[in-house]
């Protein structure tokens, strides 16, 4: 048997690995990293191995379903589609086009046909409600980003590889390898960091396996991350140590700053986030000191009331510190390709616009262009105009993913007419009408849209597909195409390579103008996600053509992260702005919180390196072993509580209980209990034997989907007070 050797990005985790796969005939042999890729160079983890197993996976899904007398059943493609065109179009007819909403799961930001052509029908259908992934995970950062830096996705992120100090809050990169950070393989890079003196410092409520490896870890009371950084920045202001550096001229709100947190020094803030004042001083100190420096805060700081808050003074300290946009600092990637902040005029831009219309029942602001998932089942539920009747899910398992899932699960029931982009029959594609399956990873071409925006170094990768896609197998962006027309009246049958040619030319001569015919000549050939690629890969900050990624399969090395304000800014003001008037209007809600006391118990979530996603639950690679659904107990609480390691305990919030597995551990703070995300694989109706053998609880269905951060919309998924007790 001919065998040969490829190389694949890994599509599972934002770490965007490149792999090496050896190949016999129409099978994947084995797989490794690949050493020489300019990225990863070599590091690989278990998700990575786990493709084999997601190809070869008989529990995915290979032909349409649609669901006849209650029960899924494979129909042709012709026959999928005619009852999607049978039964969307009268909705929209006789309800408008609100009538019909989009949900968009983690999986979408992987995969460039899915990522591209969503956002294509999304506009197509013109509807206000748009629900996605985002606000149930990093829609604070990209909101905060927004109003300091004028774009969503303006993220500064730490230049490991250069760095003095690290402060990591409410992460845990050595298991995510980076979130909202692509950082393959930061273990490795952390230790580098520490062996030429450098130190890094974790605050987190539980010792983690990144806490494991910090020279220092601080727990912090769940929720109490805004508090923490309020200190720190009234510190650096009360002992004179704000500085500014170079970005100085290209700042504005210092003094508004200044004035705004006077009330939060660090020993009013220390019972609140559980962190000593003299810590929160010499931090604060330390940062100062440091040559180089960067604070970086991710999920934790995220899901929680205060996210925009936390994720808008993580990016303060930077700048006063001296370490926003400086090497071993927090740095803005330059991206090859899709990246707003590297086109149009730089230095200055429209910024970002919130809260262009309201959610119709809870009157939730739109943020991004989506609003509040916790919306999304009172919308379904409650009568009148603008009520949802049709749902188009691409990607995404909210019933598993998002709080209170029971009731999502029974909005769900009630519905007119549901499709569902994905290749599983989950706990949320079990209530569509119709299921159309994407091809294997293996079988498409793989780009990063995002990832290199939020990159630890800047470079430019592709990879071809591995196997020839099945014959009569579309792919996702022909089966978003396809659905696309029949949203708009032009019909399933419509010839789908003219359609993507003609959205196309449409797209190259808004941008284009004149030029709009040479453009689209010099990618003649390409089409789909391919053209779209080629065109901005032309088009970006460094001119490259997709054929020059083709010729590399270990990328283009475009170089370490440099200095980029002020060209990076999109602000109208053309500066970064230190005290936006949102964020300085919801101080009011923290300094009125000041004095909460801590609730006897909460519970917080926890990353796994196997499971970050709930359908990795279905691979056996990733599923073997010990059971990871466990409850995380301090020692003193399991004796407070009767709990006993092995046992089973109830966990009640928010009127609803979840039955888990007591792991006592003292990784965890005192009051603190921590239950990892998407589990719950015990619904009727689904096909993934391989978690169902093992389904844990969910996490989400004890929290309450009404509890948001305000100004983001993103849900509060820490922090939450629970009750305990042994079963």
């Amino acid at each position: 048997m001919t065998e040969r050797v490829v190389h694949r990005i890994c599509p599972l985790c934002e770490a965007s690995c490149n792999l090496e796969l050896r190949v016999e005939g129409d099978r994947v042999a084995a797989i490794r990293g690949y050493e020489d890729d300019v990225l990863s160079a070599g590091f690989i983890c278990p998700k990575g191995v786990a493709l084999r197993d997601l190809h070869e996976d008989p529990d995915r899904l290979r032909a349409p379903l649609v669901k006849r007398d209650g029960v899924h059943v494979e129909v042709t493609w012709e026959e999928a589609f005619a009852e999607v065109e049978r039964r969307l179009p009268p909705i929209q007819a006789a309800h408008g086009r609100d009538a019909v909403a989009m949900v968009f799961g983690n999986p979408t930001a992987h995969k460039i046909g899915l990522l591209l052509y969503a956002s294509r029908l999304g506009r197509a259908l013109a509807t206000r409600n748009v629900y996605s992934a985002s606000t149930l995970d990093q829609m604070p950062k990209q909101l905060s980003s927004g109003l300091m830096f004028g774009h969503w996705l303006s993220v500064p992120v730490p230049d490991v590889v250069r760095t003095d100090l690290l402060v990591v809050i409410g992460a845990n990169p050595v298991v995510s390898n980076g979130s909202m950070w692509t950082v393959p393989d930061f273990r490795g890079k952390a230790k580098a960091m520490q062996a030429r003196g450098g130190r890094l410092v974790v605050v987190d409520p539980r010792r983690t396996e990144t806490a494991q490896l910090a020279d220092r870890h601080l727990f912090i009371r769940p929720g109490g991350d805004a508090f923490f950084l309020l200190g720190i920045v009234h510190a650096l202001f009360a002992e004179r140590l704000v500085r500014l550096g170079r970005i100085a001229p290209h700042v504005a709100g210092l003094a508004e700053l200044e004035a705004a947190v006077a009330g939060f020094a660090p020993e009013l803030v220390a019972s609140r986030c559980g962190i000593a004042a003299d810590d929160i001083r010499g931090l604060a100190r330390e940062l100062a000191a440091a040559e180089r420096a960067a604070v970086y805060g991710r999920i934790g700081t995220c899901t929680q009331a205060y996210g925009t808050l936390a994720s808008w003074l993580v990016d303060v300290i930077n700048a006063l510190t001296g370490h926003l946009d400086e090497p071993g600092g927090a740095m803005f990637p330059k991206a090859p390709a899709f990246a707003a902040n590297t086109a149009g005029p730089p230095g200055r831009g429209k910024g970002i616009a919130v809260g262009r219309r309201r959610s119709r029942v809870g009157g939730a602001p739109e943020v991004f262009g989506e609003l509040p998932m916790g919306c999304l089942a009172e919308e379904i539920e409650t009568p009148g105009e603008g009520q949802i009747r049709a749902l188009v899910t691409v990607a995404g398992n909210p019933v598993l993913s998002a709080p209170n899932g029971p009731r999502l699960a029974a909005a769900f029931a009630r519905l007119d007419f549901m499709v569902s982009v994905d290749v599983y029959l989950n706990e949320t594609t079990r209530h569509a009408d119709v299921i159309l399956p994407g091809l294997s990873p293996l079988e498409e071409m793989h780009y990063d849209v995002a990832f290199p925006q939020l990159a630890w170094h800047n470079v430019a990768r592709v990879s071809p597909a591995v196997f020839a896609p099945p014959a009569g197998r579309p792919a996702e962006w022909e089966i978003l195409l396809r659905l696309l027309a029949i949203a708009t009246g032009r019909g399933a049958r419509i010839d789908v390579h003219a359609l993507d040619d003609e959205l196309a030319r449409d797209d190259v001569a808004r941008v284009a103008g004149p030029m709009a015919d040479a453009a689209l000549a010099a990618v003649a050939g390409r089409r789909g996600p391919a053209r779209l690629l080629d065109l901005a890969l032309r088009a970006g900050p460094y001119g490259l053509t997709l054929a020059q990624l083709e010729a590399a399969p270990a990328g283009l090395d475009l170089g370490p992260l440099a200095p980029r304000v002020p060209e990076v800014l999109r602000t109208p003001s053309g500066k970064i702005e230190l005290a936006p008037p949102q964020l300085l209007e919801d101080l009011a809600r923290a300094r009125a919180d000041l004095a909460q006391p801590a609730p006897d118990l909460v519970i917080v979530g926890r990353r796994q390196l196997r499971s970050n996603n709930s359908w990795m639950h279905n691979l056996p690679t990733l599923a073997k072993g010990p059971f990871r659904c466990t409850a995380l107990v301090h020692p003193a609480d399991a004796t407070r509580l009767g709990l006993a390691d092995g046992g089973r305990a109830r966990i009640a919030g928010s009127g609803r209980t979840i039955d888990v597995v007591v792991e006592v551990s003292d990784e965890m703070m005192p009051g603190v209990v921590s239950v990892p995300h998407g589990w719950g694989h015990d619904q009727p109706g689904t096909r993934m034997a391989v978690a169902a053998a093992r389904p844990g609880a969910n996490l989400n269905a004890v929290l309450d989907e009404a509890a948001r951060d305000p100004l983001s919309g993103n849900a509060v998924l820490g922090g939450v007070p629970i009750t305990m007790q042994a079963l």
